[in-house]
């Protein structure tokens, strides 16, 4: 994740509120100094960054060669070196840091975006972090997608509440996955099941659900229960998933793939993906999971990839508040649902083990 530093050196106007929610959106990363350092040095999981070498901050922020040969002064103390960008020689400056500073500051006041890209090709994948101070928010959304990998983070002043919260949305992680039609080839009507509802720990959105599927081989893009009807009212955080036996698809450790977990393995702290109509997906926890009998209802599924037909089915439980997305990305019933409709799917590894994908023949029907 993207790192924001917010720069409270100053006690500026509604400090206390913008520092309050600073910790609301879980932004631990300060640069303080010694005016604002006793608001700070207490709290176990701040991270403090400063100019000031009295302080003992835990990123100690030098502006020259010579402060850098001198400034460590205890052994898990990192440094950072603070520049302004005026010409090319100032970029070669902070390339030839590279590997030797755990962050490299920048302030670019007139040209922007070259120098950057410059910084990015020349240190990425380096041990050394390009931070970019930015003076409001559109600067803040540009330094952040550079190149498409962006910096490694910004540094920021910030002087209204609503900045913070705004902060918190460009560093969301999303990632992509790739999204079918699937046509309904059969519908089968189960008196009773256990099916799974599960909550997490965020708002979900219109068009936004869990990917879930009878079988490794597809994934069904099963609605979130955002809707408000005239005896339900709506539950934004939950999906009615789906039954004990199926698959869900969840981040795998590195976060950047997934893997899969039964329904009736999740439980409450878990990590799900949770994608919308257009493959885009982000990962939520769960909060908490419910199971109980209910009347459930059968799909068959085929899809086409590559010339490769691929069979897939769900059950979900029968019920007007449980919805799959049409191929134009409505949200429509279960109940409504016929043979011959078509609802995004996701096509699925085939073979796992223990929810890891394998290059293993295993048959599922």
């Amino acid at each position: 994740m993207k790192k924001i530093i917010l720069d409270f050196q100053k006690k500026q106007q509604k400090y206390k509120e913008l520092v309050q929610e600073a910790f609301n959106n879980n932004f631990l990363d300060f640069l303080i100094s010694k005016d604002t350092f006793q608001d700070f040095k207490d709290i176990d999981r701040v991270k403090i960054y400063s100019k000031d070498k009295a302080l003992s901050p835990d990123v100690l922020i030098c502006g020259d060669n010579q402060s850098l040969k001198e400034s460590i002064q205890f052994d898990d103390q990192k440094l950072g070196y603070y520049k302004k960008i005026k010409e090319k020689e100032d970029v070669d400056d902070l390339i030839s840091k590279k590997n030797t500073l755990d962050f490299v500051f920048v302030s670019a006041e007139d040209w922007k975006i070259i120098p950057y890209e410059n910084l990015i090709a020349q240190m990425q994948g380096s041990k050394t972090k390009i931070i970019a101070e930015v003076r409001d928010l559109n600067e803040a959304e540009l330094m952040l997608n550079v190149l498409e990998v962006g910096v490694d983070g910004i540094l920021f002043y910030p002087n209204r509440i609503s900045q913070i919260s705004e902060l918190k949305r460009f560093i969301q992680s999303y990632h992509q996955i790739d999204m079918k039609t699937a046509e309904i080839i059969n519908i089968q009507q189960i008196s009773e099941g256990e099916r799974v509802c599960v909550d997490t720990s965020s708002l979900l959105q219109p068009g936004e659900g869990m990917l879930i599927g009878s079988t490794a081989k597809g994934f069904v893009l099963v609605h979130a229960e955002v809707f408000e009807t005239k005896f339900v009212s709506s539950r934004p955080f939950r999906v009615n998933a789906g039954d004990v036996s199926a698959y869900i698809l969840v981040p795998s450790e590195n976060l950047e793939t997934y893997s899969t977990k039964y329904l009736s393995e999740l439980k409450g702290g878990d990590k799900v993906l949770i994608a919308n109509k257009n493959g885009t997906y982000r990962i939520v926890s769960v909060a908490r999971v419910k199971i109980e009998t209910r009347p459930m209802i059968r799909f068959e599924l085929i899809s086409t990839q590559q010339d490769t037909e691929f069979n897939m089915s769900i059950i979900c439980q029968n019920a007007e508040t449980i919805r799959l997305i049409d191929k134009e990305g409505n949200a429509k019933s279960v109940v409504d649902i016929k043979k011959g409709d078509q609802v995004l799917v996701h096509i699925g590894p085939g073979a796992t083990h223990f929810g890891t994908a394998i290059d293993e023949k295993i048959i599922e029907k």
